[in-house]
């Protein structure tokens, strides 16, 4: 028997739908619920490695350690990480097969996919209580309805009752709600079953007429009203960032265990990835960190980090033009603190030989590592256990850069010249004692009087942080209803609101009324799916369609790229 769900959708993006599915996972499991997350599409440059060398997207991996359990690949079977305004490299189960535009993604392949996600998700349903799905972008994107695999299409699949997220901070909230409702078909909001309210400021009982009325105007009831909680790094991509940033920005009210702070200065690169890696350093009592785009703002900082990018060569070019490439070369010569993570890594070295990602060739690096980097086709995916400092260190791989190490001291797979480190290790300082004596090195060469404290575990404070998301649902949802939702369903006869999903195409008066179903079939020829999705949300276009909205935005072009498509591994789609 297939465990029941519900899809967490929102209004818009960064309603919040990851913290609210998180917090609902980490709700459930405290009640003896086995519950797994799932989204099937994603669009992120925040990835993350399973055990199983899978690479999918961050939130989804912290969405598991929510529900307390192991992330793997059919939590997350399409990522999509952008490489330009134009195009996306697709990863499909874990694994890249491919680099796609927009336009190719949405115009049929995306939507040849569903039969891949619905195969996932049906997997997590025999396997668990619960799964609790998120959504990506909002659900009444009408111009990719037809091939939605990650929104309404995946809850027309599965028969999940739908919980819409929105944002009430931003503004508009009641009007987003009933817009939402009433772009969809009549199928599709028969699935809607009411709303959550995110991020809500003051006194409820202010708001009560509204959702009484918003209850009025649609039949729906709202679930819960989330307080505005400070710390949950909620404003970040996809919400959830399986980040720190936002407790960390307020804990540097901390005094330091020791007489000085220690600053540390983030390149803020073009395609930047996975900078969740510094939320550890900001963890620290006594550490400031910045995400900084000018030369002068290196100058006071102890620390410099150029961190992970999926355009290497362009973050290079990018440094070069901003004076900020100079700036960590006189570093770098000076013996002040410079660490290089993965795309930074690479950008530090002597030369990057680059026919995959910029096909630029062969292009000059900073020079401050003995270190030569080709780029193969072939990604690595891992999960490296090792030491450093003399301490013990854990780290995953995302890089198609091939590291040829010429010199320094060993560091990580990577080396280390001076108080320059380079490494492809992401993750590596959520390693408690690593990333202390690590800061204890930092300080040494900057001259700082900076001690790390000797009781911070990044670990308990990304527990805390879950626990809290747990607390807010617990606390301000209806969870007795919730569980309804989960187990039986969206309720029935639930009132259809006018005017409906407008025609395909059709922008006149007449053009509006529910469009016939628009719920995409599993095409013919999936037995290698592969790279039809691995783009990101949506890529090939008439297969993921719902995903595809959200990534549209990041990735800056619906349509646009023509010489993209012609990147990607045919034979898989």
């Amino acid at each position: 028997m297939s465990g029941g769900g519900l899809l967490v959708a929102g209004t818009t993006s960064d309603a919040g739908k990851s913290v609210v599915t998180a917090g609902i996972c980490r709700w459930l499991v405290r009640r003896g619920v086995k519950v797994a997350p799932f989204k099937a599409q994603n669009m992120s440059l925040n990835s993350f490695v399973t055990r199983e060398g899978a690479e999918i997207g961050r939130a989804q991996a912290m969405q598991a350690q929510a529900a307390r359990v192991e992330p793997t690949a059919l939590m997350n079977p399409v990522l999509l990480k952008p490489g330009s305004d134009r195009s996306s490299q697709v990863v499909l189960m874990g694994k890249p097969v491919g680099e796609m535009s927009a336009r190719g993604y949405h115009g049929g392949r995306q939507e040849a996919l569903l039969g891949t996600v619905t195969d996932c998700l049906e997997q997590l349903r025999s396997t668990y209580d619960a799964v609790i799905c998120e959504g990506a972008g909002s659900p009444a994107e009408i111009n990719l309805r037809r091939t939605d695999i990650v929104n309404m299409g995946i809850a027309r699949a599965a028969r999940f009752p739908v919980l819409v997220v929105g944002d009430i901070d931003r503004g508009g909230v009641f009007a987003s709600f009933f817009g939402t409702t009433a772009l969809l078909s009549p199928e599709d909001q028969s699935l809607v079953a009411g709303y959550l309210v995110n991020k809500f400021r003051g006194d409820v009982s202010l708001l009560e007429p509204g959702l009484d009325m918003l209850y009025g105007l649609t039949g729906r009831r709202t679930y819960g009203v989330l307080p505005y909680a400070h710390g949950l790094g909620i404003d970040e991509e996809d919400g959830l960032r399986v980040s720190l940033r936002g407790a960390v920005r307020e804990s540097v009210v901390a005094p330091p265990h020791g007489e000085d702070v220690l600053r540390v200065a983030v390149c803020a690169v073009p395609l930047m990835s996975n900078f969740t890696d510094v939320d550890a350093l900001a963890a620290e009592p006594g550490v400031v960190v910045r995400f900084v785009d000018r030369a002068e703002e290196l100058a006071d900082a102890d620390l410099v980090i150029v961190p992970g990018t999926r355009g290497t060569v362009k973050a290079l070019a990018w440094l070069r033009e901003r004076g900020l490439a100079d700036a960590l070369v006189r570093r770098a010569a000076e013996g002040r603190p410079v660490l290089g993570i993965c795309g930074g890594f690479q950008v530090l070295g002597e030369r990057i030989e680059d026919e995959v990602e910029s096909r630029a060739g062969v292009v000059d690096g900073l020079g401050v590592l003995p270190v030569r980097i080709r780029f193969d086709r072939d990604k690595t995916l891992a999960r490296p256990v090792g030491s450093a400092l003399g301490e013990p260190v854990e780290g995953y791989e995302i890089h198609h850069g091939v590291a040829d190490v010429r010199g320094g001291e060993p560091f990580l797979d990577g080396c280390r010249v001076g108080a320059v480190w380079g490494t492809h290790w992401h993750g590596s300082l959520e390693s408690d004692a690593f990333r202390r004596r690590f800061l204890v090195e930092v300080a040494r060469a900057a001259g700082r009087r900076f001690v790390p404290a000797p009781d911070t575990r990044f670990g308990m404070l990304r527990e805390e942080q879950l626990d809290r998301l747990g607390d807010l649902v617990e606390e301000h949802a209806d969870t007795d209803a919730l569980w309804g939702l989960i187990e039986g369903g969206a309720p029935r006869g639930l009132p259809f609101v006018p005017p409906g999903a407008p025609t395909l195409g059709a922008g006149g008066p007449g053009s509006r009324g529910a469009a016939p179903d628009p719920a995409p079939q599993s095409p013919e020829g999936l037995e290698n799916p592969g790279s039809a999705g691995s783009r990101g949300q949506g890529l090939d276009g008439a297969r993921s369609g719902k995903a595809t909205p959200q990534g549209l935005e990041i990735a800056g072009s619906a349509g646009t790229g023509q010489g993209a498509e012609q990147h990607v591994d045919e034979e898989a789609l």
